[in-house]
């Protein structure tokens, strides 16, 4: 019976210890241009006025299925949003319809868990290999701000806009080998939102067809252990 318990024990130890020489564990740093496209009929006049800079960080995973195909996942702080422009129509003091351009700056904040698939080559260079991704990532908001205001007419912001975001991902870099279990790697990412984020437009226009989709470039750096 000790007999069986060790046998077992020592198969445990050396699963977790195949398991662990397959997964890469880093910190990751996104700084991003962030914006926003639309769906919505021109009458309604959506644009955006300008992409902004937001912050991504987090922690990430890749797991080693063979040596050069990763399943990539992990935990993003991820800032996104723009400021955009929009139409609105209301009633002027003599019953006359009016339109008048109105900009608001979006910033909503998402904790990310990215589902991917990473693709490494062989040696580019000396302990330089490149690497690309593709998949997906599923986002739940933490907080939000319109025009860098939490509360608006005594209403918090960030229930205007909708609790999940699902983003598609691509991305590129390439990674440094340092030592025997350190890597520093860089690339590019792109993500576009697959979902709608905010209903506000939607209920504020009348117009439920209109949809609000963020997208964004990350330069992304890190460090792998």
């Amino acid at each position: 019976m000790q007999f069986k318990k060790l046998a077992l024990l020592l198969l445990f130890l050396g699963f977790t210890s195949t398991a662990m020489a397959q997964m890469e564990i880093g910190i990751q740093f996104s700084p991003t241009i962030s914006g926003n496209r639309f769906i919505a009929e021109d009458r309604h006049g959506f644009e955006k006025s300008s992409n902004t800079l937001r912050i991504g960080v987090g922690v990430v995973g890749d797991y080693f299925f063979s040596n050069n195909y990763a399943f990539s996942s992990g935990l993003m702080f991820r800032s996104k949003g723009s400021k955009i422009k929009y139409d609105f129509t209301s009633q002027d003091p003599n019953g006359q319809p009016t339109t008048v351009p109105v900009e608001d700056d979006l910033t909503v904040q998402y904790l990310e868990i990215p589902l991917t698939l990473k693709l490494f080559t062989n040696e580019v260079a000396p302990d330089v290999i490149l690497y690309f991704q593709v998949g997906g990532a599923l986002g739940t908001k933490v907080s939000a701000q319109v025009n860098n205001q939490k509360v608006i007419n005594g209403e918090k912001t960030a229930k205007r806009f909708n609790i999940f975001e699902t983003s598609a991902l691509l991305g590129t870099g390439a990674e440094l080998q340092l030592g025997q279990s350190t890597k520093l790697f860089g690339g590019v990412t792109y993500l576009r939102g697959l979902s709608n984020i905010d209903n506000f437009y939607s209920d504020r226009l009348g117009d439920k067809n209109i949809a609000i989709k963020n997208n964004g470039v990350s330069l992304d750096v890190g460090i792998k252990f």
